[in-house]
C-alpha cells in the first residue's frame, strides 16, 4: 500500500514539474520563436500552413483529438513584390488592401503631388495614428476622397510608432479601391519630400496577383468530453506580416494551458480552437461559431488570447523591460471578480463591455457566450513588418500564461461559481 502511494505520490509531482515547465518563460518563447520561424503569417501563406500543421502536431503530442477544419475565403491578394522608389533609391511597400483587380501587377511613374491638380500624378496622403487596428469609416473617407481627385495612384503613409508599413485589418466585403494605394513607412519620409520639392517621379514596380476560393483551416484540438464543464479556448492564428509579438504570445499561452489542462487532468471538456483568416474578415472565427462551437448555452466559459499579451514597451525608440501599457483584459462583466483574483500581478487595463468586446472576442460576445475572458493590446511595431523576436522575451511571458492557467484551473474548480 504504501508503495502504491509512493507511486501515486511521484506521478503527480512529475505531473506538477511538466507542467510548470511548460509555463517557464524559457518554455513559453521557443513556442514564440518557432512561430516566428514560419515567416509570413498571412491567411492562405506557407508560413499560415506549418502554423496549422505544428500547433495540430503539439496538441496531438499533449493528447488532444485533432481536426482541421477548412476555411475557404472568397479572395486573396498575393504580393510577390512591392517597391517605390524614386531618384534611384527604393524602399519596400505594401499595396492597400484591396488594390484594383486590373492593378494586381503594375509598373507606374508619375511625378508625386500633395494637392493642386492632381490628375495623373501620385498623390501623397497620410493617416494618423490612431491606435486602431480594422479600417473604419473614416478611412475609407479620406481613400475615396483622394481617389475621387483621379490620381494615378495614391502614396499612402499610416502613421505608428514603429514608422513603418502599416497595415489594417478588412474584410471580405471591402470594395477594391478605384486606383492604387501603396502604403510606404514614415522612416522614408524624407526621401518623397525631395522627391516632390525636385518634381523627380516616383515609381511603383508591384508584382502580385489575386487568388479565388483561398483555402486555410482552423485547428480544432479536444480533450475531456463528458468530463466536466465545457470550456473554448481561442486564438488567431494570422495576420499581415511576420506578427511575431501580435500573435506569438497568444499561441505559446494557448499551447502552454493545453499542456497544463492535459497533464494535469483538469475533469473539464476542453475545445481548443486556432483561427484563420484574423486579417482579412475574421473568416476561421465566424466559421467556427457557425459550425463547431459548442452552444452558448453548454459553454461555462470562453478564453481567448488575443493579439500583442505579451510584449515590452518602448521609451524615447528604445525598449524597456516594462509590458506594453496598452493591454487590456476583455471581459464579460461576470468575470471580473475571477480577474482580479488571477491577474492581480499581470499590469493590464479592464475592459468590462456588456455590449461590444474587441477582436475574435467581438464575435464570441455577439455569438452570445455569458462568461468570457481574454487579453488583447496592441504594441510598438503592431501591423509592419518590423514586428519580430525583440518585442517579448521569457520574463514577460511567463506572468501572462500563469495568471490565464490560474484562472482557467478557477473556472474548472469553481464552475459556476467562478462567475457569480
Amino acid at each position: 500500500m504504501r508503495l502504491i502511494l509512493l507511486a501515486t505520490m511521484a506521478a503527480l509531482m512529475v505531473g506538477q514539474a511538466t507542467a510548470k515547465d511548460v509555463l517557464s518563460g524559457a518554455s513559453l518563447y521557443a513556442d514564440v520563436t518557432r512561430y516566428a520561424s514560419f515567416g509570413l503569417h498571412r491567411f492562405g501563406s506557407a508560413g499560415d500552413r506549418a502554423t496549422a500543421d505544428w500547433i495540430a502536431g503539439e496538441m496531438s503530442a499533449a493528447g488532444y483529438a485533432i481536426r482541421f477544419q477548412p476555411v475557404v475565403l472568397g479572395r486573396q491578394y498575393v504580393v510577390e513584390k512591392a517597391s517605390a522608389e524614386a531618384a534611384g533609391t527604393a524602399v519596400e511597400a505594401t499595396p492597400f488592401w484591396w488594390p484594383p483587380e486590373d492593378k494586381a501587377s503594375f509598373h507606374l511613374s508619375a511625378p508625386l503631388a500633395r494637392d493642386g491638380d492632381v490628375a495623373g500624378k501620385i498623390l501623397w496622403v497620410d493617416l494618423p495614428f490612431d491606435r486602431g487596428a480594422y479600417l473604419g469609416p473614416a478611412h475609407r473617407a479620406a481613400i475615396s476622397e483622394a481617389a475621387a481627385k483621379k490620381p494615378a495612384a495614391i502614396l499612402l503613409m499610416i502613421g505608428n510608432p514603429a514608422d513603418d508599413r502599416f497595415a489594417y485589418n478588412v474584410t471580405q466585403e471591402d470594395a477594391p479601391w478605384p486606383v492604387p494605394v501603396m502604403v510606404v513607412g514614415a522612416k522614408a519620409r524624407a526621401m518623397f519630400e525631395r522627391a516632390l520639392a525636385s518634381s523627380t517621379p516616383v515609381t511603383f514596380e508591384v508584382s502580385g496577383h489575386y487568388e479565388r476560393n483561398v483555402s486555410g483551416r482552423n485547428v480544432i484540438a479536444e480533450t475531456g468530453l463528458g468530463r466536466g464543464p465545457t470550456i473554448v479556448v481561442s486564438t488567431p492564428m494570422t495576420g499581415w506580416y511576420s506578427c511575431v509579438c501580435e500573435r506569438g504570445p497568444g499561441i505559446a499561452n494557448f499551447l502552454a494551458l493545453a499542456r497544463t489542462a492535459a497533464v494535469e487532468k483538469w475533469p473539464a471538456h476542453f475545445v481548443f480552437i486556432a483561427t484563420a483568416g484574423h486579417e482579412i474578415g475574421h473568416g476561421g472565427m465566424e466559421l467556427f461559431l457557425k459550425d463547431g462551437a459548442p452552444a452558448p448555452k453548454q459553454t461555462l466559459a470562453w478564453i481567448h488570447f488575443g493579439s500583442s499579451n505579451a510584449c515590452y514597451a518602448f521609451a524615447e525608440g528604445a525598449r524597456t523591460n516594462r509590458p506594453e501599457e496598452e493591454r487590456y483584459l476583455v471581459l464579460s462583466k461576470s468575470a471580473v471578480a475571477l480577474t482580479d483574483e488571477a491577474f492581480a500581478a499581470v499590469a493590464a487595463k479592464r475592459l468590462v463591455t456588456e455590449k461590444q468586446a474587441v477582436g475574435e472576442l467581438r464575435d464570441v460576445h455577439a455569438a452570445g457566450y455569458a462568461n468570457f475572458l481574454g487579453m488583447a493590446g496592441r504594441h510598438q511595431t503592431f501591423h509592419t513588418p518590423a514586428d519580430d523576436l525583440s518585442g517579448t522575451g521569457p520574463e514577460i511571458l511567463e506572468p501572462v500564461a500563469r495568471a490565464f492557467v490560474d484562472a482557467a484551473r478557477k473556472i474548472v474548480e469553481r464552475g459556476d461559481a467562478a462567475f457569480k
